[in-house]
């Protein structure tokens, strides 16, 4: 049980990495563009580490691992946009 259980978390997360995705990109080629696949990507991560945080696999769990792959992904990137200026401003 426990791949299935990993895939399927894994699987809401990037769904919900490619709701953001659809509902940013402008054209359908947008997707294709790295910005968009880093979203999706990083969609099947934060579901991937949602799976080692949940309490059972239930309805709430999943859609909260929808909205952890949605919502998370701007998380992730505002957090190491910070972290990396933080860096460079010190380096200056």
């Amino acid at each position: 049980m426990l791949p299935y259980e990993i895939a399927y978390f894994a699987l809401m997360g990037m769904l919900g990495g490619t709701t953001w995705a659809l509902i940013k990109a402008r054209k359908w080629s947008d997707l294709k563009k790295f910005k968009y696949m880093k979203r999706i990507l990083l969609g099947v991560i934060i579901g991937f580490l949602y799976w080692h945080l949940y309490s059972e696999m239930n309805f709430p769990n999943s859609v909260m691992a929808f909205v952890s792959g949605y919502m998370g992904t701007d998380f992730v990137t505002a957090l190491v946009e910070k972290l990396t200026s933080k860096h460079e401003s010190k380096q200056s």
